[in-house]
């Protein structure tokens, strides 16, 4: 069992390694997480988005029902 355990987070360390990450090492300060910070605002705008939608949707298929069922 100590075995397996020992393998995978060998394997994961070695994946880990090889992943590259949102921001540049070599950056100071805030300027150094400007790619994760952009890659939040569009998740941030794209899930409002997504919402509006979603509601809007919503409101006319209820207004639908309602209409329907009078």
């Amino acid at each position: 069992m100590f075995k397996r355990i020992s393998k995978y987070l060998g394997e994961t360390r070695d994946e880990l390694r090889k992943a590259t990450w949102p921001w540049d090492p070599r950056e100071k300060g805030f300027k150094r997480f400007k790619e994760l910070t952009d890659a939040t605002i569009v998740v941030f705008i794209a899930m409002l988005l997504l919402g509006a939608y979603v509601s809007t949707a919503d409101l006319i298929l209820n207004s639908v029902r309602e209409l329907l069922l009078r």
